[in-house]
Protein backbone atom coordinates (compact mmCIF):
# COMPACT_ATOMS: atom_id res chain seq x y z
CA UNK A 1 0.00 0.00 0.00
CA UNK A 2 1.50 3.37 -1.12
CA UNK A 3 1.68 6.44 1.19
CA UNK A 4 -0.98 8.16 -0.95
CA UNK A 5 -3.37 5.24 -0.44
CA UNK A 6 -2.65 5.31 3.32
CA UNK A 7 -3.49 9.03 3.56
CA UNK A 8 -6.64 8.56 1.48
CA UNK A 9 -7.85 5.81 3.78
CA UNK A 10 -7.25 7.95 6.90
CA UNK A 11 -9.04 10.97 5.42
CA UNK A 12 -11.96 8.78 4.35
CA UNK A 13 -12.41 7.42 7.86
CA UNK A 14 -12.12 10.92 9.34
CA UNK A 15 -14.77 12.19 6.94
CA UNK A 16 -17.04 9.25 7.80
CA UNK A 17 -16.75 9.79 11.54
CA UNK A 18 -17.32 13.53 11.09
CA UNK A 19 -20.47 12.72 9.12
CA UNK A 20 -21.75 10.51 11.91
CA UNK A 21 -21.21 13.40 14.34
CA UNK A 22 -23.26 15.76 12.16
CA UNK A 23 -26.11 13.26 11.94
CA UNK A 24 -26.18 12.89 15.72
CA UNK A 25 -26.25 16.67 16.23
CA UNK A 26 -28.99 17.09 13.65
CA UNK A 27 -31.08 14.47 15.41
CA UNK A 28 -30.68 16.20 18.77
CA UNK A 29 -31.55 19.58 17.19
CA UNK A 30 -34.84 18.20 15.92
CA UNK A 31 -35.60 16.66 19.31
CA UNK A 32 -34.77 19.98 21.06
CA UNK A 33 -35.58 22.87 18.70
CA UNK A 34 -34.21 25.46 21.19
CA UNK A 35 -30.67 24.11 20.87
CA UNK A 36 -28.27 25.76 18.47
CA UNK A 37 -25.21 24.11 16.97
CA UNK A 38 -22.28 25.98 15.56
CA UNK A 39 -21.04 24.11 12.52
CA UNK A 40 -17.59 25.78 12.46
CA UNK A 41 -16.64 23.72 15.52
CA UNK A 42 -16.65 20.58 13.28
CA UNK A 43 -14.78 22.38 10.49
CA UNK A 44 -11.82 22.82 12.88
CA UNK A 45 -11.64 19.09 13.77
CA UNK A 46 -8.72 18.37 11.45
CA UNK A 47 -6.59 21.27 12.69
CA UNK A 48 -7.10 21.53 16.47
CA UNK A 49 -8.64 18.44 18.08
CA UNK A 50 -8.92 20.01 21.54
CA UNK A 51 -11.07 22.91 20.20
CA UNK A 52 -13.94 20.66 19.07
CA UNK A 53 -17.09 21.60 20.99
CA UNK A 54 -20.69 22.57 20.62
CA UNK A 55 -21.52 26.02 22.02
CA UNK A 56 -24.92 26.61 23.57
CA UNK A 57 -25.52 22.82 23.79
CA UNK A 58 -26.71 21.08 26.86
CA UNK A 59 -24.00 19.36 28.91
CA UNK A 60 -25.16 15.87 27.92
CA UNK A 61 -24.86 16.68 24.19
CA UNK A 62 -21.32 17.98 24.60
CA UNK A 63 -20.38 14.83 26.51
CA UNK A 64 -21.78 12.62 23.76
CA UNK A 65 -19.72 14.44 21.15
CA UNK A 66 -16.53 14.10 23.21
CA UNK A 67 -17.14 10.38 23.66
CA UNK A 68 -17.59 10.03 19.92
CA UNK A 69 -14.44 12.03 19.32
CA UNK A 70 -12.50 9.81 21.72
CA UNK A 71 -13.60 6.76 19.75
CA UNK A 72 -12.40 8.42 16.57
CA UNK A 73 -8.97 8.89 18.11
CA UNK A 74 -8.88 5.22 19.15
CA UNK A 75 -9.82 4.16 15.64
CA UNK A 76 -7.13 6.39 14.14
CA UNK A 77 -4.49 5.04 16.53
CA UNK A 78 -5.34 1.43 15.70
CA UNK A 79 -5.44 2.27 12.01
CA UNK A 80 -2.03 3.91 12.24
CA UNK A 81 -0.65 0.82 13.96
CA UNK A 82 -2.20 -1.36 11.25
CA UNK A 83 -0.61 0.69 8.48
CA UNK A 84 2.78 0.52 10.19
CA UNK A 85 2.41 -3.26 10.44
CA UNK A 86 1.51 -3.49 6.73
CA UNK A 87 4.56 -1.43 5.76
CA UNK A 88 6.78 -3.56 7.97
CA UNK A 89 5.32 -6.70 6.43
CA UNK A 90 6.16 -5.40 2.96
CA UNK A 91 9.73 -4.70 4.04
CA UNK A 92 10.03 -8.16 5.54
CA UNK A 93 8.78 -9.76 2.32
CA UNK A 94 11.39 -7.81 0.33
CA UNK A 95 14.06 -8.88 2.83
CA UNK A 96 13.06 -12.52 2.46
CA UNK A 97 13.15 -12.24 -1.33
CA UNK A 98 16.75 -11.09 -1.07
CA UNK A 99 17.68 -13.65 1.58
CA UNK A 100 16.22 -16.78 -0.06
CA UNK A 101 18.87 -17.04 -2.86
CA UNK A 102 21.58 -16.96 -0.18
CA UNK A 103 19.88 -19.57 2.00
CA UNK A 104 21.65 -22.52 0.38
CA UNK A 105 25.09 -21.01 0.95
CA UNK A 106 24.17 -20.12 4.54
CA UNK A 107 23.06 -23.69 5.27
CA UNK A 108 26.19 -25.12 3.66
CA UNK A 109 28.48 -22.83 5.66
CA UNK A 110 26.70 -23.68 8.89
CA UNK A 111 26.94 -27.41 8.20
CA UNK A 112 30.67 -27.04 7.58
CA UNK A 113 31.14 -25.32 10.93
CA UNK A 114 32.00 -21.93 9.45
CA UNK A 115 29.29 -20.09 11.32
CA UNK A 116 30.45 -20.42 14.91
CA UNK A 117 29.43 -16.87 15.75
CA UNK A 118 25.91 -16.22 16.90
CA UNK A 119 23.42 -15.14 14.27
CA UNK A 120 19.93 -13.70 14.29
CA UNK A 121 17.46 -15.02 11.74
CA UNK A 122 15.87 -12.56 9.28
CA UNK A 123 12.46 -12.91 10.94
CA UNK A 124 13.97 -12.14 14.35
CA UNK A 125 15.68 -9.00 13.05
CA UNK A 126 12.46 -7.85 11.38
CA UNK A 127 10.48 -8.47 14.56
CA UNK A 128 12.79 -6.30 16.64
CA UNK A 129 12.68 -3.59 14.00
CA UNK A 130 8.88 -3.70 13.93
CA UNK A 131 8.75 -3.59 17.71
CA UNK A 132 10.81 -0.39 17.83
CA UNK A 133 8.74 1.34 15.14
CA UNK A 134 5.28 0.54 16.50
CA UNK A 135 5.94 0.75 20.23
CA UNK A 136 4.15 4.12 20.57
CA UNK A 137 0.91 2.98 18.86
CA UNK A 138 0.63 -0.68 19.77
CA UNK A 139 1.96 -1.07 23.31
CA UNK A 140 -1.17 -2.96 24.35
CA UNK A 141 -0.50 -5.83 21.92
CA UNK A 142 2.67 -7.87 21.42
CA UNK A 143 3.08 -10.02 18.33
CA UNK A 144 4.33 -13.58 18.51
CA UNK A 145 7.29 -12.56 16.36
CA UNK A 146 8.31 -9.90 18.91
CA UNK A 147 8.12 -12.44 21.66
CA UNK A 148 10.23 -14.81 19.60
CA UNK A 149 12.88 -12.14 19.06
CA UNK A 150 13.65 -12.04 22.78
CA UNK A 151 15.59 -15.27 22.43
CA UNK A 152 16.13 -15.61 18.69
CA UNK A 153 19.88 -16.32 18.63
CA UNK A 154 21.08 -19.38 16.76
CA UNK A 155 24.50 -20.87 16.09
CA UNK A 156 25.75 -23.09 13.31
CA UNK A 157 26.83 -25.66 15.89
CA UNK A 158 23.36 -26.09 17.40
CA UNK A 159 21.70 -26.14 13.98
CA UNK A 160 23.85 -28.96 12.70
CA UNK A 161 24.47 -30.82 15.94
CA UNK A 162 23.50 -34.45 15.67
CA UNK A 163 23.13 -34.44 11.87
CA UNK A 164 24.54 -37.54 10.21
CA UNK A 165 26.69 -37.35 7.09
CA UNK A 166 23.78 -38.71 5.05
CA UNK A 167 21.47 -36.01 6.38
CA UNK A 168 24.00 -33.31 5.49
CA UNK A 169 24.27 -34.73 1.99
CA UNK A 170 20.49 -34.68 1.58
CA UNK A 171 20.38 -31.03 2.63
CA UNK A 172 22.56 -30.05 -0.36
CA UNK A 173 20.87 -28.94 -3.54
CA UNK A 174 20.56 -31.52 -6.37
CA UNK A 175 22.85 -29.46 -8.61
CA UNK A 176 25.54 -29.34 -5.92
CA UNK A 177 25.32 -33.12 -5.41
CA UNK A 178 25.55 -33.81 -9.15
CA UNK A 179 28.52 -31.47 -9.55
CA UNK A 180 30.31 -33.01 -6.58
CA UNK A 181 29.81 -36.52 -7.94
CA UNK A 182 30.97 -35.43 -11.39
CA UNK A 183 34.12 -33.86 -9.94
CA UNK A 184 34.85 -37.02 -7.96
CA UNK A 185 34.38 -39.17 -11.07
CA UNK A 186 36.69 -36.90 -13.06
CA UNK A 187 39.34 -36.95 -10.32
CA UNK A 188 39.35 -40.76 -10.21
CA UNK A 189 39.50 -40.92 -13.99
CA UNK A 190 42.44 -38.52 -14.21
CA UNK A 191 44.36 -40.49 -11.58
CA UNK A 192 43.85 -43.60 -13.69
CA UNK A 193 45.10 -41.78 -16.80
CA UNK A 194 48.16 -40.43 -14.95
CA UNK A 195 49.11 -43.93 -13.86
CA UNK A 196 48.81 -45.20 -17.43
CA UNK A 197 50.96 -42.32 -18.66
CA UNK A 198 53.78 -43.49 -16.38
CA UNK A 199 53.60 -47.04 -17.75
CA UNK A 200 54.62 -48.82 -20.92
CA UNK A 201 53.74 -47.80 -24.46
CA UNK A 202 50.68 -50.03 -24.33
CA UNK A 203 49.59 -48.32 -21.13
CA UNK A 204 49.96 -44.92 -22.79
CA UNK A 205 47.90 -46.04 -25.76
CA UNK A 206 45.21 -47.27 -23.38
CA UNK A 207 45.24 -43.94 -21.56
CA UNK A 208 44.88 -42.14 -24.89
CA UNK A 209 41.91 -44.34 -25.83
CA UNK A 210 40.17 -43.66 -22.52
CA UNK A 211 40.70 -39.92 -22.87
CA UNK A 212 39.18 -39.90 -26.35
CA UNK A 213 36.09 -41.70 -25.01
CA UNK A 214 35.55 -38.94 -22.45
CA UNK A 215 36.42 -36.05 -24.76
CA UNK A 216 32.83 -34.97 -25.36
CA UNK A 217 31.90 -35.21 -21.68
CA UNK A 218 34.86 -33.23 -20.34
CA UNK A 219 35.62 -31.02 -23.35
CA UNK A 220 35.57 -27.86 -21.21
CA UNK A 221 37.56 -29.15 -18.25
CA UNK A 222 41.11 -27.81 -18.21
CA UNK A 223 42.67 -30.71 -16.27
CA UNK A 224 41.22 -33.10 -18.82
CA UNK A 225 42.27 -31.09 -21.88
CA UNK A 226 45.96 -30.74 -21.05
CA UNK A 227 46.16 -34.45 -20.26
CA UNK A 228 44.61 -35.24 -23.63
CA UNK A 229 47.22 -32.96 -25.24
CA UNK A 230 49.89 -34.86 -23.30
CA UNK A 231 48.50 -38.15 -24.60
CA UNK A 232 48.69 -36.83 -28.17
CA UNK A 233 52.33 -36.06 -27.39
CA UNK A 234 52.86 -39.64 -26.22
CA UNK A 235 51.44 -40.98 -29.48
CA UNK A 236 53.56 -38.48 -31.42
CA UNK A 237 56.68 -39.86 -29.74
CA UNK A 238 55.72 -43.50 -30.24
CA UNK A 239 54.82 -43.48 -33.91
CA UNK A 240 57.32 -43.31 -36.75
CA UNK A 241 54.86 -42.47 -39.52
CA UNK A 242 55.19 -38.82 -40.57
CA UNK A 243 51.50 -38.34 -41.38
CA UNK A 244 50.41 -39.82 -38.07
CA UNK A 245 52.87 -37.58 -36.26
CA UNK A 246 51.47 -34.52 -38.02
CA UNK A 247 47.88 -35.50 -37.13
CA UNK A 248 48.71 -36.16 -33.47
CA UNK A 249 50.55 -32.87 -33.01
CA UNK A 250 47.87 -30.87 -34.85
CA UNK A 251 45.06 -32.25 -32.69
CA UNK A 252 47.14 -32.04 -29.53
CA UNK A 253 47.98 -28.40 -30.15
CA UNK A 254 44.28 -27.54 -30.49
CA UNK A 255 43.45 -29.23 -27.18
CA UNK A 256 46.31 -27.49 -25.35
CA UNK A 257 45.38 -24.14 -26.86
CA UNK A 258 41.78 -24.54 -25.66
CA UNK A 259 43.02 -25.40 -22.17
CA UNK A 260 45.10 -22.19 -22.09
CA UNK A 261 42.10 -20.16 -23.23
CA UNK A 262 39.92 -21.66 -20.49
CA UNK A 263 42.49 -21.12 -17.73
CA UNK A 264 45.51 -18.90 -18.29
CA UNK A 265 46.70 -19.81 -14.80
CA UNK A 266 47.26 -23.50 -15.59
CA UNK A 267 51.00 -24.22 -15.80
CA UNK A 268 50.45 -27.61 -17.42
CA UNK A 269 48.27 -26.09 -20.15
CA UNK A 270 51.03 -23.61 -21.07
CA UNK A 271 53.63 -26.38 -20.87
CA UNK A 272 51.88 -28.73 -23.26
CA UNK A 273 50.91 -25.97 -25.66
CA UNK A 274 54.60 -25.02 -25.81
CA UNK A 275 55.59 -28.64 -26.40
CA UNK A 276 53.04 -28.99 -29.20
CA UNK A 277 54.44 -25.84 -30.84
CA UNK A 278 57.91 -27.40 -30.65
CA UNK A 279 56.70 -30.63 -32.24
CA UNK A 280 54.83 -28.73 -34.93
CA UNK A 281 57.99 -26.92 -36.03
CA UNK A 282 59.26 -30.20 -37.48
CA UNK A 283 56.62 -30.04 -40.22
CA UNK A 284 56.54 -26.30 -40.92
CA UNK A 285 58.23 -23.92 -43.29
CA UNK A 286 60.99 -21.67 -41.99
CA UNK A 287 58.45 -18.86 -41.46
CA UNK A 288 56.03 -20.99 -39.44
CA UNK A 289 58.87 -22.72 -37.66
CA UNK A 290 60.09 -19.37 -36.32
CA UNK A 291 56.52 -18.32 -35.40
CA UNK A 292 56.06 -21.54 -33.43
CA UNK A 293 59.42 -20.89 -31.80
CA UNK A 294 58.14 -17.59 -30.46
CA UNK A 295 54.96 -19.25 -29.17
CA UNK A 296 57.02 -22.02 -27.61
CA UNK A 297 59.16 -19.54 -25.66
CA UNK A 298 56.22 -17.36 -24.60
CA UNK A 299 54.21 -20.21 -23.09
CA UNK A 300 57.24 -21.98 -21.67
CA UNK A 301 58.20 -18.83 -19.75
CA UNK A 302 54.65 -18.62 -18.41
CA UNK A 303 54.76 -22.25 -17.31
CA UNK A 304 58.08 -21.66 -15.49
CA UNK A 305 56.58 -18.64 -13.77
CA UNK A 306 53.62 -20.72 -12.57
CA UNK A 307 55.59 -23.90 -11.77
CA UNK A 308 59.24 -23.01 -11.11
CA UNK A 309 60.18 -26.34 -9.47
CA UNK A 310 59.66 -28.59 -12.51
CA UNK A 311 62.98 -29.79 -14.04
CA UNK A 312 61.25 -30.64 -17.33
CA UNK A 313 60.57 -26.95 -17.95
CA UNK A 314 64.26 -26.04 -17.57
CA UNK A 315 65.24 -28.90 -19.88
CA UNK A 316 62.79 -27.59 -22.49
CA UNK A 317 64.07 -24.04 -22.03
CA UNK A 318 67.61 -25.32 -22.53
CA UNK A 319 66.51 -27.00 -25.76
CA UNK A 320 65.02 -23.71 -26.99
CA UNK A 321 68.15 -21.75 -26.12
CA UNK A 322 70.36 -24.33 -27.83
CA UNK A 323 68.20 -24.37 -30.97
CA UNK A 324 68.18 -20.57 -31.22
CA UNK A 325 71.95 -20.51 -30.76
CA UNK A 326 72.23 -22.93 -33.71
CA UNK A 327 69.94 -20.93 -36.06
CA UNK A 328 71.33 -20.50 -39.54
CA UNK A 329 71.98 -17.11 -41.10
CA UNK A 330 68.93 -17.39 -43.37
CA UNK A 331 66.67 -18.35 -40.45
CA UNK A 332 67.82 -15.31 -38.48
CA UNK A 333 67.13 -13.06 -41.49
CA UNK A 334 63.63 -14.48 -41.91
CA UNK A 335 62.93 -13.98 -38.20
CA UNK A 336 64.11 -10.38 -38.41
CA UNK A 337 61.89 -9.74 -41.44
CA UNK A 338 58.80 -11.26 -39.79
CA UNK A 339 59.14 -10.08 -36.21
CA UNK A 340 61.48 -7.09 -36.34
CA UNK A 341 64.11 -8.72 -34.14
CA UNK A 342 65.07 -12.40 -34.28
CA UNK A 343 65.12 -14.56 -31.14
CA UNK A 344 68.50 -14.55 -29.46
CA UNK A 345 70.21 -16.93 -27.09
CA UNK A 346 73.57 -18.57 -26.47
CA UNK A 347 75.02 -21.97 -25.73
CA UNK A 348 75.94 -20.67 -22.26
CA UNK A 349 72.26 -19.93 -21.53
CA UNK A 350 71.30 -23.38 -22.75
CA UNK A 351 73.97 -24.94 -20.50
CA UNK A 352 72.64 -23.12 -17.42
CA UNK A 353 69.15 -24.47 -18.01
CA UNK A 354 70.36 -28.06 -18.46
CA UNK A 355 72.45 -27.77 -15.30
CA UNK A 356 69.40 -26.39 -13.45
CA UNK A 357 67.35 -29.43 -14.45
CA UNK A 358 70.16 -31.77 -13.30
CA UNK A 359 70.49 -29.87 -10.01
CA UNK A 360 66.77 -30.12 -9.30
CA UNK A 361 66.59 -33.79 -10.29
CA UNK A 362 69.95 -35.62 -10.56
CA UNK A 363 69.90 -38.19 -13.34
CA UNK A 364 66.78 -36.50 -14.72
CA UNK A 365 67.02 -37.95 -18.22
CA UNK A 366 69.32 -39.41 -20.84
CA UNK A 367 68.48 -36.51 -23.16
CA UNK A 368 69.51 -33.91 -20.60
CA UNK A 369 72.92 -35.55 -20.22
CA UNK A 370 73.40 -35.63 -24.00
CA UNK A 371 72.64 -31.92 -24.31
CA UNK A 372 74.96 -31.12 -21.42
CA UNK A 373 77.70 -32.94 -23.34
CA UNK A 374 76.83 -31.03 -26.53
CA UNK A 375 77.04 -27.68 -24.75
CA UNK A 376 80.41 -28.44 -23.18
CA UNK A 377 81.73 -29.66 -26.56
CA UNK A 378 80.62 -26.43 -28.27
CA UNK A 379 82.30 -24.43 -25.48
CA UNK A 380 85.53 -26.37 -25.95
CA UNK A 381 85.38 -28.20 -22.61
CA UNK A 382 86.11 -31.71 -23.81
CA UNK A 383 86.57 -33.34 -20.39
CA UNK A 384 83.20 -32.14 -19.13
CA UNK A 385 81.62 -33.25 -22.39
CA UNK A 386 83.03 -36.79 -21.96
CA UNK A 387 81.90 -36.81 -18.33
CA UNK A 388 78.28 -36.27 -19.30
CA UNK A 389 78.56 -38.69 -22.19
CA UNK A 390 79.46 -41.39 -19.67
CA UNK A 391 76.47 -40.34 -17.52
CA UNK A 392 74.19 -40.66 -20.55
CA UNK A 393 75.56 -44.12 -21.36
CA UNK A 394 74.60 -45.29 -17.85
CA UNK A 395 70.90 -44.73 -18.54
CA UNK A 396 68.97 -47.31 -20.54
CA UNK A 397 67.09 -46.21 -23.65
CA UNK A 398 63.38 -46.70 -22.98
CA UNK A 399 61.41 -44.19 -25.02
CA UNK A 400 61.85 -43.24 -28.67
CA UNK A 401 63.30 -39.95 -27.46
CA UNK A 402 65.90 -41.92 -25.50
CA UNK A 403 66.73 -43.91 -28.61
CA UNK A 404 67.19 -40.74 -30.63
CA UNK A 405 69.38 -39.37 -27.83
CA UNK A 406 71.47 -42.56 -27.99
CA UNK A 407 72.14 -41.97 -31.69
CA UNK A 408 73.22 -38.39 -30.98
CA UNK A 409 75.40 -39.66 -28.14
CA UNK A 410 77.22 -42.18 -30.33
CA UNK A 411 77.90 -39.52 -32.97
CA UNK A 412 79.08 -37.11 -30.28
CA UNK A 413 81.50 -39.67 -28.83
CA UNK A 414 83.07 -40.20 -32.24
CA UNK A 415 83.86 -36.49 -32.58
CA UNK A 416 85.16 -36.21 -29.01
CA UNK A 417 87.55 -39.15 -29.36
CA UNK A 418 89.12 -37.97 -32.56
Amino acid sequence: MSPFENKGLILGIMAGTAGLSLVLVWYRKIRKPGAAVRIHAFQDIGNTINSVGLQNEAPNEQGAVMVLHGRQLQILEKLNGLLLSVDELKREVEFLKEAIPKLEELVRNELQGKGDVQRVSPSHRAARRRKAETASGTRETTSSEEAESEGGYLTAHTDSEGDSEEEKRCMKSPDAIVKSEEDEDLLNFLQQVDNLHKGSEEDKKEGFRLLLEKDEKYENRVDFLWRLARAYGDLFEMTTDAEEKRKYVTDGKLKAEKAVQLDAGSAESHQWFAIMCGYMSQFESVQNKIRNGYLFKEHLDKAIELKPQDPLLYYLNGRWCYSVAQLSWIEKKVAAALFGTPPTSTVEEALQNFLKAEEMHPGYSKCNYVYLAKCYKDLGQKNNALKYCDSALSILSVTNEDKEAQKDLEALLLTLKL
